[in-house]
């Protein structure tokens, strides 16, 4: 059979993406007040010989032993790569690329310190306005994600997060300031980053303190529950406000095998793509899936709705445009009493013989991608955007030069599963591969595992002269940009 790929579409959005979190660093510099990831020590995954993708642990008894002690612990992402002073230097590399789009996000509390502020920071303001400038300058889009695992810590303390509903007015009051201000330079919002990762680590995705916890299930689905309203709600006053914008949802997308034939496997792996994809079930079409309502009842899961949330979800006006999510792996599914549990986890604990692993035991799997692009589009017909994907290894900078062969391997594939599924008839808007310049490592606050196109001088400690290098996969990545996808 002789295979002829479709090329990338005219307009492709090649880019990468970042968080504000893990490389603005300026935890303290003009007026922000400090955020959830700000309060995440770092703790040695090596003590143990284990390297684990969340080692931290934050409880009512340690924020406070934080807050009260901050010197005796080390906060990686309060210092990040200093994005916030090498702005103009970072958006040049990523102009040198060729960047059609640059993946960030906004701090809430760089905004509103505290989240409950009636007036904004302007000094956070102003330094977004001089970060999209300097991207537009360049041409590069900027494409905004407005809660990327981080909000006012205060919120936490005072109303333990997104389990109250206190926090969806607090959270449009931000949206709505940040719409205004950027409603010329910014055509492109998210509105919460990885939604689902809830029920993984519900401190990082709702700033919920896990000691407070009862019913743990129920809690993640409860705070899940107040972001569907402010997501909607956020889509609204976007499409409002910025009449020409386009605006998505976003959650890490894991696509499950079965372990074997056997029914019952596949009927688990049905049922953990089905948990996976409410997420986007939700604020795709607007209500609660029928096979979700069964799961929480069997599970006492009792989400509590004021009047009207069903009639915001359901509002045309209130739903994404587009579909965005974060493709790393695909996990291994048996029917089991835990397997709802196991399959929550960020990495899959049966572990695929057919697939190679990376230097985090993390599964390489580029033809999940094009199975997850075509699941994703033929279930939902809207525009699909990766906008995280990419390869956590340890790099070793020599004679000021990365060969990192590995992450262009990597890459390769994984632009090469993109190219099948829109041959395939999908329709994907772009790619930007996470971590586009080395940053501190979300689940283990390092930085050692770096995923970067772009080396930084820097140590798990912040030790460094935080230096900039081109990896050979910078290179790589220009090229393939150069030439819209033609030369991989």
């Amino acid at each position: 059979m002789k295979k002829i790929l479709k090329p990338f579409p005219e307009g492709f959005l090649w880019g990468g993406a970042t968080a504000a979190n893990q490389i603005e660093g300026a935890f303290d510099v003009d007026g922000k007040g400090l955020s959830t990831s700000d309060m995440v020590a770092y703790v040695d995954p090596y003590a143990s010989g284990k390297v684990d993708n969340f080692t931290f642990d934050v409880t009512s008894e340690k924020l406070e032993m934080y807050l009260s002690h901050p010197e005796k612990y080390s906060f990686p992402k309060r210092w990040g790569i200093d994005f916030y002073h090498h702005y103009k230097e970072d958006i040049a590399l990523f102009a040198e690329m060729g960047f059609k789009t640059f993946r960030l996000s906004i701090s809430w509390p760089r905004i509103f310190p505290t989240g409950e502020e009636t007036v904004p920071n302007e000094a956070g303001l102003a330094f977004y306005d001089a970060v999209f400038d300097e991207c537009l300058k360049y041409g590069i889009k900027p494409l905004v994600t407005l809660s990327h695992y981080e909000m006012p810590i205060q919120l936490v303390q005072k109303y333990n997060g997104w389990m109250s509903r206190e926090l969806i007015d607090l959270f449009l009051k931000y949206t709505e300031t940040v719409f205004k201000r950027y409603k010329d330079k910014v055509k492109l919002w998210l509105t919460f980053n990885e939604m689902n990762m809830n029920l993984t680590s519900i401190y990082t995705g709702a700033g919920v303190l896990a000691d407070e916890m009862e019913n743990p299930k129920s809690v993640a689905y409860q705070a899940s529950h107040h972001q569907f309203i402010a997501s909607a709600l956020t889509v609204g006053q976007c499409h409002k406000i910025i009449p020409d914008a386009q605006i998505g949802c976003m959650i890490n997308r894991i696509e499950t095998y079965a372990e074997t034939t056997k029914p019952e496997d596949q009927l688990q792996a049905l049922r953990a793509d089905s948990i996976n994809l409410f997420y986007p079930d939700v604020q795709v079409r607007g209500t609660y899936p029928k096979f979700m309502l069964r799961y929480f009842e069997e599970n006492n899961i009792e989400i509590k709705m004021a009047p009207g949330d069903m009639e915001i979800l359901a509002n045309p006006e209130n739903r994404v445009d587009f579909i965005a999510f974060s493709y790393y792996m695909t996990h291994v599914t048996h029917a089991s009493e835990d397997a709802d549990e196991l399959s929550g986890r960020l990495d899959s604990p049966i572990k695929n013989p057919y697939l190679k692993l990376t230097d985090w035991d993390w599964p390489i799997d580029p033809i999940g991608l094009r199975i997850t692009l075509n699941k994703l589009y033929n279930r939902y017909q809207l525009p699909l955007f990766p906008v995280e994907n990419g390869l956590g290894a340890k790099d070793e900078l020599v004679d000021n030069a990365v060969h990192d062969d590995y992450r262009i391997e990597y890459l390769r594939e994984h632009v090469r599963a993109i190219q099948e599924a829109i041959t395939d008839g999908v329709e994907v808007m772009g790619y930007t591969p996470w971590g586009c310049i080395d940053l501190i490592s979300c689940g283990t606050s390092q930085m050692r595992k770096r995923y970067g196109l772009i080396y930084v001088d820097q140590d798990d400690s912040g030790e460094g002269t935080l230096k900039r290098y081109r990896k050979d996969s910078f290179y790589w990545y220009k090229k393939v940009i150069e030439t819209n996808g033609a030369i991989l």
